[in-house]
């Protein structure tokens, strides 16, 4: 798998390099400046999911913090709402702490249901009702996007070997983690190479038909060679991969309406070339619940 990956950034880099000296007119200071964050990313996600579980939960953790704090910072917030938002922060390291335990029965309900509940409460205490419903929607959202979403791919890694494989949690988020960033990358490709025609246009104008299926296509052919890394059959290999990379467009597509919706290009700066956080995860906030509950359900009820 690491091999794999250090292929893949080794030929682009190559490629970057070849394009740079064939045009040497046009600009590829922004594709230049993606594949060199791409090692960084790489290299910070391997460090954090090899060495062990523990580290690998801050790490998820941090992410869902960082992205929560990208949205939070475009939001038109009241003073009232303050310390509404310290108590969403708080909740984050304590989604995080069931999964730290194991319990998943807490896990899947702590936001949807407690945090959904008490999140208005807190901010009655407030006495202010102007924009409370406005207020109290768009907390609530970010939290089941960035923290319950995401979470999602942390509780992965609670997933023990599965019967029969050699197949465990942390292969899963390999596996997870590729196929979605490859069609991201892939989708890209394609879509400034012979994209055409517009999916969305009013959404994000840079998504095309020819984008979306190039990189689809693209990635589930890829995912077979590392398939080794789940217990899916062939076919079953190809669905999956159909469904999260479906998923994750989606997730991209709603991010690409939220950043319209603030009147911003990207949702940060923390990663050259690639925007925010919020910028390089939001087809994982997506894809990562469907392909954690289809794994729970059809390869594992733990």
């Amino acid at each position: 798998m690491g091999l794999l990956v250090l292929g893949v950034l080794v030929v682009a880099s190559v490629a970057v390099a070849a394009l740079k000296r064939a045009r040497p007119q046009a600009d590829f200071t922004e594709l230049a400046a993606r594949v060199k964050a791409w090692w960084v990313m790489a290299a910070v996600f391997f460090a954090a999911i090899v060495v062990s579980n523990r580290l690998s939960l801050v790490f998820f953790a941090f992410m869902s913090f960082w992205a929560m704090k990208e949205y939070v910072t475009l939001l038109k917030t009241r003073p009232a709402d303050h310390h509404a938002l310290v108590f969403t922060f708080l909740a984050i390291p304590v989604q995080y702490l069931w999964i730290g335990v194991g319990w998943y029965g807490m896990f899947i309900v702590f936001i949807p249901v407690y945090m959904m509940l008490a999140l208005p409460v807190r901010m009655v205490l407030a006495k202010e009702t102007t924009g409370f419903v406005a207020s109290a929607s768009q907390i609530q959202w970010g939290l089941m996007i960035f923290v319950f979403g995401l979470s999602h791919m942390a509780f992965l890694l609670t997933v023990p070997q599965i019967d029969d494989t050699l197949v465990n949690g942390r292969m899963l988020v390999l596996f997870l983690v590729f196929v979605v960033e490859m069609s991201d990358v892939l989708q890209y490709v394609w879509g400034k190479t012979i994209g055409r025609h517009k999916i969305i246009p009013a959404v994000s104008p840079n998504k095309t038909w020819e984008g979306f299926l190039g990189g689809v296509f693209s990635v589930m052919g890829l995912s077979l060679l590392i398939r080794f890394l789940t217990p899916f059959t062939v076919i079953e290999t190809l669905l999956v991969s159909l469904i999260i990379t479906v998923a994750g467009f989606c997730g991209g597509a709603v991010m690409s309406a939220v950043k319209r919706d603030f009147g911003v290009k990207d949702f940060g700066a923390a990663i050259p070339g690639h925007g925010g956080m919020l910028d390089r995860v939001d087809s994982l906030c997506y894809a990562a619940p469907f392909f954690f509950h289809y794994v729970r359900y059809f390869h594992y009820w733990g």
